[in-house]
């Protein structure tokens, strides 16, 4: 098992502290997100560390918080999908309103997403591929938003509302949208209604996501219209259909990313090359190749 020092606890705890500052709720709320007893918190501000949390626990937090063991970070590149998907919150955070994104794999959705959780105030990440149905899913979204997440299940979706209705400016992204099953979709119309002018909601995904949607309304199930509407009848969109922008588009995305994260830009263009390469089923790889790619040749 790995071992970690007490020098690497206390450089999480920092992280922690520093995202605490972009949560309204209290103390107790904030532990909850993190999974941490507020007792334990309390003893964890107050300058103690060693043998407060089990090291799976600060292995856990460290990695969504991007703390790393090694000196080498993936930085972030304010790339046009970035900018694109950051505007897109912040309207539904400014207005409380709900919006979608629908978008190839591997262009820094998630990380995109993660990076504004932890850097915005009142704005929470939810992993829908692991949480697919009504159950998981509020809990997921309890956990996020610091409600607890025991108990009755309609107390915990009236907590998670009463919550959201209550903090400033609240907005809750929920990526992997496509792998919801159709009742946890419709939960989120439900939490929508109850919020309605109080909290954002921003739905991401990628081509699954969208026939998912499609083929409710085409087959008129109940509920997708609706949320459809809720969500602004759109689909936020950023890689181009037609094959040279296309290619532009990753050769863009890329470079930028890569340039972030290169000391050294001298095989840039080498490692872009190799980026835009076309696989079998069509597909042009995209940022988790280019960074395996800078890993290989660094």
């Amino acid at each position: 098992m790995l071992q970690i020092t007490n020098d690497f606890k206390t450089k999480i705890f920092a992280a922690l502290q520093d995202v605490r500052g972009n949560y309204s709720g209290s103390d107790a709320a904030f532990s909850k997100q993190w999974g941490i007893n507020h007792a334990v918190y309390s003893r964890l501000k107050g300058g103690e560390i060693d043998g407060l949390l089990k090291d799976t626990q600060w292995l856990n937090i460290g990695r969504e918080l991007n703390v790393s063991l090694s000196e080498r970070k993936w930085n972030i590149a304010r790339t046009d999908v970035f900018t694109i998907i950051e505007r897109d919150v912040d309207f539904c955070q400014t207005y409380a309103k709900g919006k979608m994104c629908v978008d190839d794999c591997g262009i820094g959705k998630t990380y995109t997403a993660k990076y504004l959780a932890r850097t915005r105030k009142n704005c929470f990440y939810v992993d829908a591929s692991q949480a697919k149905g009504v159950h998981l899913l509020i809990k997921a979204i309890a956990k996020a938003i610091g409600v607890d997440a025991a108990g009755k299940y309609a107390d915990i979706k009236a907590n998670i509302k009463y919550c959201l209705k209550n903090l400033p400016n609240p907005v809750v992204i929920i990526d992997e949208a496509g792998d919801l099953n159709q009742a946890a979709l419709l939960e989120i119309k439900e939490l929508w209604n109850a919020t309605e002018g109080a909290c954002g909601w921003y739905l991401m995904g990628a081509e699954g996501f969208k026939k998912v949607m499609d083929k409710g309304m085409y087959n008129k199930k109940p509920g997708f219209k609706e949320l459809f509407s809720r969500l602004s009848e759109r689909y936020t969109t950023t890689v181009p259909m037609n094959p040279h922008e296309k290619a532009e588009f990753y050769r863009k995305l890329i470079s930028d990313v890569l340039s972030a994260n290169m000391p050294d830009k001298g095989r840039l263009n080498e490692i872009v090359k190799k980026c835009l390469v076309v696989d079998g089923s069509g597909q042009i790889g995209g940022l988790r190749r280019a960074e395996s790619l800078l890993i290989i040749n660094s």
